[in-house]
């Protein structure tokens, strides 16, 4: 079994949570950074990505290579020259990991990378599996590119597993304090009709499916990283507002006002994606959160 691993990433929530688990469960940990690491636990090694440096001991060792990189999609406006950087972040330095599987000697197996339910994008009601076409819109354009630039990997002979995420939830970042914010203000309220599906899942299963995928060599190909029980919009501003003890009194936010706001962005907050986990569990692994009462309920004690 893979000992040794290199995160890319590893310093936004998932990936830190995962490091954490990893070294707990014995395992040997290395990250790629563009700053020194302060976990002395951790090997670090230095790449800029937009300069397309990386330190090449990086892979020495390494058995199997977690792909978490990527500049946040929500964190700026969609400018030309943001969804460039958000593609670029996401399959660039992918891309130079293996510049260096083709030149250095190695013993790289599995590369398992992070993708996202954007890819399926606004779908209204329809249960989206694994086999689904991508949208055609900015957010399924940036995760065909992602995902196509992973599969490069499959050249070099690795096992590559892509998992397509979904709307993570976890108390110390992503998509819920931004949530649950207005919420505690007695402000908050559904976005849009509130009828879409978001398709959540908690942070615990997030970092187990990593590990399992690890550990787990007949894992292979694309799955959907997202609860078996979706709810709406609606849903989960009422089950945050019940955990939270506040009412819900506010209007809904109106769509036009999300599309003034964010701008094409919005398509994050209006769209609605409802998707089958029914391919992971097949392949036996059990969600310990497959209900987003229970999930909220562990997040926020």
């Amino acid at each position: 079994m893979s000992k040794n691993i290199l995160i890319t990433g590893a310093s936004g929530s998932i990936g830190k949570r995962l490091t954490n688990v990893l070294l707990r469960k014995g395992y040997s940990i290395s990250v790629l950074s563009r700053a020194p690491g302060q976990n002395p636990a951790v090997k670090t090694f230095i790449w800029d990505v937009n300069k397309g440096i990386i330190d090449d001991r990086c892979i020495d060792g390494i058995d199997t290579i977690i792909h978490l990189a990527g500049a946040g999609i929500a964190e700026k406006r969609w400018t030309d020259t943001r969804k460039k950087e958000l593609i670029d972040s996401r399959t660039r330095s992918i891309g130079l990991i293996y510049n260096l599987l083709k030149t250095r000697q190695h013993q790289v197996t599995s590369v398992i990378s992070a993708s996202a339910i954007g890819y399926y994008s606004d779908r209204a009601d329809e249960l989206m599996t694994e086999d689904s076409a991508p949208n055609t819109d900015f957010m399924a354009h940036c995760c065909v590119e992602w995902e196509n630039a992973v599969d490069e990997g499959e050249k070099l002979g690795l096992r590559i597993v892509k998992f397509r995420t979904g709307v993570v939830l976890d108390k110390d970042g992503g998509a819920l304090p931004t949530l649950a914010k207005p919420i505690k203000w007695y402000v908050g309220s559904p976005m849009g009709n509130g009828r879409q599906w978001i398709p959540w899942i908690h942070w615990q299963d997030v970092v187990d499916m990593y590990v399992y995928s690890i550990e787990n060599i007949t894992i292979n190909g694309i799955y959907n990283m997202a609860a078996p029980h979706p709810v709406t919009n609606a849903q989960l501003t009422q089950a945050v507002a019940k955990q939270l003890h506040k009412p819900l009194w506010a209007p809904n936010v109106p769509a036009f006002v999300l599309k003034l706001m964010l701008g094409e962005m919005s398509t994050i907050v209006l769209g609605s994606t409802r998707v089958s986990a029914q391919k992971i569990q097949d392949a036996g692994f059990s969600f310990k959160f497959a209900e987003v009462r229970a999930a909220l309920k562990e997040i926020y004690g």
